[in-house]
């Protein structure tokens, strides 16, 4: 399926270091949570700039393996314990905000981390090629997506602080 995708193979050695970290924690959380949450399902179908994604109703941790193979073992303690925490918090609150009160205890208390929403990794091997549109204030770059949209004329998008519509840069 991976190779279908175009995406990646993650090194056995690199997975078996994800499971175990995600065995650990989930460990943990379920003693100290007095419960028996199921392990979730790991996939590394994750693209772009995200590191992992957790996937609520379906009880799936989706990984970028780019990322992670960039990254190693500090990308699995910070990133599989984030989106473990997620899905515990769905779980055991319900729906409630991602990175709320409710996640923050979760990471902290029970799992023992700094809830650091975003992830700190170099992007620039996974970042997706943009395109310069400006406004009267500044330059802004917009996703491929976005830019096609534009193109298409099905989208026009302003900039947040001058309220201009934006322009492709010329040149």
């Amino acid at each position: 399926m991976l190779a279908a995708m175009n995406m990646p193979r993650v090194p056995i050695t690199l997975q078996q270091a994800v499971m175990r970290c995600l065995r650990d924690k989930l460990q943990q959380a379920n003693q100290r949570l007095d419960a028996q949450y199921p392990e979730p399902k790991i996939t590394y179908r994750q693209r772009g700039t995200s590191a992992g994604t957790a996937w609520l109703k379906e009880w799936e941790i989706r990984i970028n393996p780019v990322l992670l193979a960039e990254n190693g073992q500090p990308f699995i303690e910070e990133v599989v314990p984030h989106e473990l925490a997620h899905l515990l918090v769905y779980r055991h609150f319900g729906n409630v905000a991602p990175h709320g009160r409710e996640w923050q205890w979760m990471m902290g208390e029970i799992l023992e981390l700094a809830p650091r929403r975003t992830h700190r990794f170099a992007v620039a091997s996974v970042a997706g090629k943009t395109f310069p549109y400006t406004c009267r204030c500044q330059t802004h770059q917009l996703t491929l997506r976005r830019h096609n949209r534009v193109v298409r004329g099905e989208s026009e998008y302003r900039c947040r602080h001058c309220g201009d519509i934006l322009q492709r840069q010329k040149g």
